[in-house]
């Protein structure tokens, strides 16, 4: 049996050897994915599904908090719908999948797979909107999305991706830009509190804000890899959607109006950086918010009189204040370490002969495996706090990891130099033109994650060019 657990931990590639491979065999041994028959589009298994609706029960109540009301549109979009509003359709063009048979028959239009449904939401809001006191409108939908990437990793880009996207319209601009920084902030809030990942809040560059907006904001997560990852958007439109498709409302001057749009979004993406956020070499690290389960209890000679009793007695009582299993099968106790470890369990308690006598357990943190002792007495105080405990050691990893991560330079060759022996954020200040932008893709490989709201005057000028800088940009390595 020791052999055994020793090949279901050698399963995982370290991630010093090959952090790629560490995190798809991540992805499949921990059971959160299969490949399915369709190239580029994966199974979300129940164990990888349950992270994902725990993430959604969190937001969706965040979401309803504020007002937003859960819809549902139609998966096809008429191409003559689509090209309505010209930027949209050729950010998008690359990336549809067509349906263009119905059965057996032609169809006299192609209709687009949605990749995303501004244009839905606005042909609805064509019909619907009358008057400025049904304003505002915030809609939300959980659904799905196809966007034909041609390179393929399970969470971060899949041909079809889990999400949700929020879509309002309001009666002034003021309005719609608050409400954009408003799911912002709630995306922050939720990666920072529930999955223990420290973000950077700031606004893309129009080289790489989402097609027809008229502003892009994001949150940026760093993975353990130093790299980048676009964690969450918030895009203002104006309202050039409204003109595009004509949606207007009687306003309170009782003059035709158009109203001004928002929408916004994340993704199953999220999981993916759960798992390059804290995993390790033996599988997940799961903030115990977003755990399927939190605390897994394993009785240890279980044969001898009383242990497993007292460990069902246990579940059942950790169930009325944590998400718990008993694993109770006859597998050895290190297999079933090894299992809950990897997938990510925050609490592993354990409970045998000794323990019994002494009316006590040993509770084992995921991240540290510092082991506790604690009387079963206090268990109801004991486990609340060790998990608490986890997410706050989960996020200051994080933290620390991106700020050892983070330089600022001055110069391109400074810039070169960094970009070259280390994988992280590089901060720099820039003078706006896109030129200087596409400069430091080419020269050091770079891209603009965002301009943060936090800004620091790093120097007067420019790296790229030399000429008055206007903002401090983050540039990195991205997934």
């Amino acid at each position: 049996m020791a052999k055994d657990n020793k090949k279901l931990v050698q399963a995982i590639t370290s991630q010093e050897d090959n952090f790629a491979q560490w995190y798809t065999d991540i992805c499949v041994k921990a059971e959160l994915v299969e490949y399915s028959s369709v190239k580029g589009f994966i199974i979300l298994r129940p164990y990888g599904q349950a992270i994902w609706e725990l993430i959604q029960k969190d937001m969706d109540a965040r979401f309803k908090a504020t007002g937003h009301e859960n819809v549902a549109m139609p998966v096809l979009i008429p191409e003559s719908l689509l090209q309505k509003e010209g930027e949209l359709v050729n950010g998008f063009a690359p990336e549809v999948a067509w349906v263009t048979m119905g059965g057996s028959d032609k169809l006299e239009e192609r209709l687009a797979v949605r990749p995303t449904s501004e244009t839905m939401f606005c042909d609805h809001w064509s019909r619907v909107l009358h008057s400025y006191r049904e304003l505002p409108m915030k809609y939300n939908q959980w659904c799905s999305v196809v966007r034909w990437e041609k390179t393929t990793r399970p969470f971060l880009r899949s041909r079809e991706f889990w999400w949700q996207e929020g879509h309002t319209i309001h009666e002034t601009a003021a309005e719609a830009e608050a409400e954009t920084q408003q799911q912002l902030n709630c995306y922050a809030d939720v990666c920072e509190q529930d999955l223990a990942i420290p973000v950077v809040k700031g606004r893309k560059t129009d080289k790489e804000k989402f097609a027809g907006a008229e502003a892009t904001y994001t949150i940026e997560a760093m993975m353990k890899d130093g790299k980048a990852l676009q964690s969450g958007t918030s895009h203002y439109f104006g309202d050039k959607f409204s003109k595009a498709y004509d949606v207007t409302f009687t306003g309170r001057d009782n003059q035709l109006h158009h109203p001004f749009q928002t929408s916004w979004g994340v993704s199953t993406r999220l999981v993916g950086a759960i798992i390059m956020t804290h995993g390790d070499d033996d599988g997940l690290i799961l903030p115990p918010a977003v755990a399927p389960i939190q605390v897994v209890v394993v009785p240890i000679a279980a044969h001898k009189p009383g242990v497993s009793e007292k460990a069902a007695e246990l579940a059942e009582k950790i169930s009325k204040y944590a998400r718990v299993k008993l694993d109770d099968s006859d597998n050895a106790p290190g297999w079933k370490f090894s299992q809950w470890e990897m997938k990510g369990v925050p609490l592993r308690l354990e409970i045998g002969p000794k323990d019994l006598e002494k009316n006590q357990c040993v509770l084992v943190r995921r991240d540290t495996r510092e082991k506790t002792f604690v009387s079963l007495d206090e268990l109801e105080t004991a486990i609340p706090a060790q998990l608490e405990a986890l997410r706050k050691d989960l996020y200051e990893r994080a933290l620390a990891n991106r700020e050892k991560r983070t330089w600022a330079a001055t110069t391109m060759d400074e810039v070169k130099e960094l970009a070259k022996a280390n994988t992280g954020y590089i901060k720099t200040m820039w003078c706006g033109d896109l030129a200087c932008e596409m400069k430091m893709k080419e020269e050091a490989g770079l891209s603009s994650r965002c301009m943060p709201f936090e800004q620091e005057h790093l120097s007067d000028v420019c790296p790229c060019c030399g000429k008055p800088a206007k903002t401090m940009v983050y540039w990195g390595v991205a997934y």
